[in-house]
Formats: C-alpha cells, sequence, structure tokens
C-alpha cells in the first residue's frame, strides 16, 4: 500500500512540471499495468475488478493528491528559480530510468527489432509536443473570467492532458503549455488550495474532461498492451527519448522568467546523480515489496 501511496504523490510532482511524465514513474514503481488496467475497470460491469480498482486508485489518488496540492503550492517557484538544477535532476531520472524499463520488459523487446519504427513515432511525438509548446497565451479560468468557447476548449485539454499523462514520456503539462493553459490551471489549483472558490467552475470543467480521456483514451490503451504490448512498449521507449528534449528545452517554456535552453555548460552533474539515485531506490524499493508479497 505504502509503495502504491508514494507512487500517486511521486507521479503528482512529475505530472505538475513540463517534460516529465507521472506514467514514467508509474512504469518504474512496477504498477503501470495496474495503473491503466484500475482505470479502465472503474467502469467495469465485473464488480470485483470495478471494487478492486476504486481501491488501488484511491491509495495511489490520495498520494496523488497530497503532491499535486505541494506542487501548486511549492513545486513549480522552487522549478522557476532553479529550473536548471530540477531539469538536470529529471534527465538522471529518465536516462536511468531506460535501462531499468528495457530490463523488466526484455521479452517485449528482445527478436523484435522491426517495431525500432514505433520508437521513432514515439519520440517524434513527445518532441512535436514539446516544440510547439512555446504558445504562453493563458487567461484566467476563474468564474467570469472566461467565455463559453474557452470553457469548451478548457474540456477538450483536460482529456487531452490526462490521455498525455498516463503515457510515459508525454507530459500533460507540456501539453496544456501548448494549448496555453498550463499557468491558468495551476493558478485555479493555487486559488482553491486559499479557498477561492471562484476558480471551482472552470477546474470542474477541466475535470469532467479528464474523466472522459480516461473512459476513452485509457481502453485504448489497455487494449494495446495486452494485443501488441511489443509495438506498444517500443512505442513508450521512443516516447522516454524523446522526453529528454523536452526536459533540455523546459527552462524555455517559463512563464514569469524564460531562460535558454539547458547547455552543457548550465547542465548540473550533482543532480543528474540525484535523479539516478532517486531511481536506484524506487527499485529497491519496488523489490522489498515484491519480496513482502512473495513471502
Amino acid at each position: 500500500m505504502l509503495l502504491i501511496v508514494l507512487g500517486g504523490f511521486l507521479m503528482a510532482l512529475a505530472d505538475s512540471v513540463p517534460g516529465v511524465s507521472g506514467g514514467t514513474v508509474a512504469f518504474l514503481m512496477g504498477f503501470y499495468d495496474d495503473f491503466i488496467s484500475s482505470l479502465n475497470d472503474i467502469v467495469s460491469k465485473d464488480k470485483e475488478k470495478q471494487k478492486k480498482a476504486i481501491r488501488f486508485l484511491v491509495k495511489m489518488g490520495g498520494g496523488w493528491i497530497v503532491g499535486m496540492a505541494l506542487a501548486a503550492l511549492v513545486i513549480t517557484s522552487v522549478f522557476e528559480t532553479y529550473i536548471y538544477n530540477v531539469s538536470s535532476l529529471f534527465m538522471g531520472f529518465v536516462l536511468c530510468a531506460i535501462p531499468v524499463i528495457i530490463m523488466e520488459e526484455k521479452d517485449s523487446f528482445k527478436g523484435k527489432y522491426y517495431n525500432l519504427i514505433f520508437s521513432v513515432f514515439g519520440a517524434a511525438i513527445v518532441i512535436g509536443i514539446t516544440y510547439f509548446s512555446g504558445s504562453s497565451a493563458s487567461g484566467s479560468i476563474a468564474w467570469g473570467d472566461f467565455s463559453f468557447g474557452t470553457g469548451v476548449f478548457l474540456f477538450i485539454c483536460g482529456m487531452c492532458a490526462i490521455s498525455a499523462m498516463v503515457l510515459p514520456g508525454i507530459s500533460g503539462s507540456s501539453l496544456l503549455l501548448v494549448f496555453g493553459f498550463y499557468q491558468a490551471v495551476m493558478e485555479a489549483i493555487r486559488g482553491v488550495l486559499h479557498l477561492q472558490f471562484e476558480y471551482i467552475p472552470g477546474l470542474v470543467i477541466f475535470g469532467c474532461g479528464i474523466l472522459l480521456g480516461i473512459l476513452t483514451v485509457v481502453k485504448g490503451l489497455k487494449l494495446a498492451l495486452t494485443q501488441k504490448r511489443s509495438a506498444t512498449m517500443y512505442t513508450i521507449l521512443g516516447m522516454m527519448l524523446g522526453s529528454i528534449y523536452a526536459i533540455v528545452m523546459g527552462p524555455t517554456s517559463l512563464k514569469t522568467n524564460p531562460q535558454p535552453a539547458m547547455t552543457l555548460q548550465t547542465f548540473h552533474l550533482l543532480f543528474f546523480i540525484i535523479g539516478g539515485v532517486v531511481i536506484q531506490g524506487l527499485q529497491l524499493l519496488k523489490r522489498l515489496s515484491d519480496k513482502k508479497e512473495e513471502n
């Protein structure tokens, strides 16, 4: 249980900043398939599957809510102040995660190198999203500050963002940047935490889009992992490789004070190493949890 709650917490921290995907965290901590299955089974007619899905999502969701609240209040400002440190940390996180995923999914990769084309496709998606994420036109989603048309667009953004967040390599926050709603959504979350309830209608609209995304895109992803796992895993691997470009370009996405893309001069080796150590720590925690379940 602790591993799932911690996983939800770390997923929220990853989801809250452009360039990193919460799906990557779920994959590393070994519950990605359970996460996708639970999202899929939440609307299942099988009551046992539905109960199991609810139990899992409540545990993970509790950690995610705490993580997102912390991110809205603290992490996003830290991200802007220490952008190159954080970006170096995330790069260590992703680069050290890739070998782990290849080893854990070796049956999906070994001898099926013809699926490398899907890796190219996955990387191209992430790089394309990052490239077009320069849009900064973002107003407020407080009640009375947005039109009906903006509300519809916000709904669509919620649907697309959750689709991205469940895919390792694609950052839902980066997608919100593309649509110009990242700052508005984070501002709304902070506002509600400070009891500014005029933001609730906008967040409800966004949340409804998220629900529809879960009911549609996640079902397709579950089917792909079940029937076309090798091609799907190669695609996910490509997305993770593409996210390196997203991390390098992360400083340019800052709203208040955009910075140049990360270079060798602004890269911080210490934080890169810390990112790798975090990955190894998560792997150790996962192995200990697996041993405990076996016993």
